[in-house]
């Protein structure tokens, strides 16, 4: 059997066992039991000037090809968010091309799209409201034309400008009637976004999701779901339980995916309507293929496996999303490069630097324990070059 070395914090190294490939299938029909997104990165041109400060040059094929992969696992696609380096190296140009070929990709394979709307095409960081209203119609109709679904994101000139919960009312609910279908909105905690504190009007997220809860019951024909991502169970259960019938949870809490997801099915809510949250995922992007098999043993009726697949994928989530969190998407990145879907370890704005070799080799220890390995031998001779190239002895 293959080893595979690992790098402690201390410079030293240890062996495991190589793991075999996963032996999760492609689904032979849609997934019934859960709604699940997998919110997508950019790959770079490998040689291109992806350096700060610098607009990004993008592999368009690997970029795209990689969406396909997603579709081919029946997941939705969740493209243009903060995975994809929106404000971390993804300039607007770059955004609004992104969107157009993620869905026209879109088209040509079936897939369900979300795409995320902001107001970040505006340089100046302090505008009025009326001009942030008009920020996020300007992406919403952009969107909506390319024939997406948008998620109306968190917006840091929002919370800027923002002098109370009357404000977000006002702007969220302008921008929902400009809506010509049902939008998803998204929560991003301070853990992602520290600049976003005190988003929709108070830094105490009972109050604030008050405020989320009345603007949803005002505009219920226009949200078609909430994204949380604050990385906090407690949080999530709660506005769940408030949301009006026709409005979907989807989880984006990167740390408590499983019980959220499994819900009632596995013991983790009560049953009934509010039983259990759907998926917009970046950690679903690093775990593809097992994401789509845990839903397709939920879809089978088999908690157990679900359970047993998705189960483990958690603690390398969090090692993926641990603090400081908001340079996740170089652990996402890496696990694409292992896994082949990219031809180097590269993200635009040279965030790839943003983490740690022993970071990173504690996402290879976890992903090979939980089957997020795709090809495990490839996996490993990349991981070893890694480790070589830094001057590490490696096979």
């Amino acid at each position: 059997m293959s080893r595979l070395v690992l790098l402690r914090a201390d410079g030293t190294t240890d062996t495991v066992d190589l793991a075999d490939p996963p032996a999760f299938a492609k689904p032979a029909s849609p997934l019934r039991s859960r709604v699940a997104y997998a919110a997508v990165h950019v790959v770079p041109v490998a040689w291109g000037e992806n350096t700060p400060g610098q607009p990004a040059e993008i592999d368009w094929d690997a970029t795209l090809a990689f969406r396909r992969h997603v579709y081919s696992w029946g997941l939705g696609v969740a493209d243009a968010m903060d995975t994809a380096q929106r404000n971390m190296g993804l300039d607007a140009a770059a955004t609004r091309e992104l969107i157009t070929r993620s869905a026209a990709v879109a088209r040509q394979e079936g897939g369900s799209l979300v795409v995320g709307v902001n107001t970040d095409h505006v340089d100046d960081p302090v505008i009025s409201l009326p001009a942030i209203i008009d920020a996020y119609v300007s992406q919403l109709h952009f969107a909506e034309e390319q024939g997406a679904t948008a998620v109306i994101m968190a917006s840091r000139h929002l919370a800027r400008a923002a002098t109370g919960a009357q404000d977000y009312r006002r702007v969220y609910g302008s921008v929902l009637q400009a809506a010509a279908r049902p939008v998803i909105l998204h929560w991003l905690g301070t853990v992602f976004d520290p600049s976003l504190a005190g988003y929709f009007g108070s830094s105490d997220w009972k109050v604030a999701a008050d405020v989320l809860i009345e603007i949803i019951s005002e505009h219920a024909d226009k949200v078609a779901g909430v994204k949380m991502s604050l990385l906090n169970a407690e949080s999530e259960l709660a506005v769940r339980e408030r949301l009006p019938d026709v409005v979907r949870m989807l989880t984006g809490d990167d740390f408590n995916y499983v019980n959220l997801i499994g819900g009632a099915a596995i013991g983790a809510a009560p049953p009934g309507p509010r039983s259990h949250s759907d998926a917009l995922l970046g950690a679903f992007a690093a775990i593809t293929p097992a994401a789509s098999a845990a839903i397709q043993a939920l879809d089978a009726g088999d908690p157990e496996a679900y359970l047993r697949i998705l189960g483990p994928t958690e603690a390398l989530s969090r090692q993926i999303f641990a603090a400081p969190t908001f340079y996740y998407k170089t652990g996402v990145a890496f696990l694409s490069w292992l896994n082949g879907h990219q031809p180097a370890f590269a993200l635009v704005g040279g965030l790839h630097s943003a983490r740690s070799l022993p970071h990173l080799s504690e996402i290879v220890r976890l992903a090979n324990a939980c089957g997020a390995l795709e090809q495990p031998d490839l996996a490993a001779a990349r991981w070893h070059s890694l480790l070589r190239l830094n001057g590490i002895d490696a096979p």
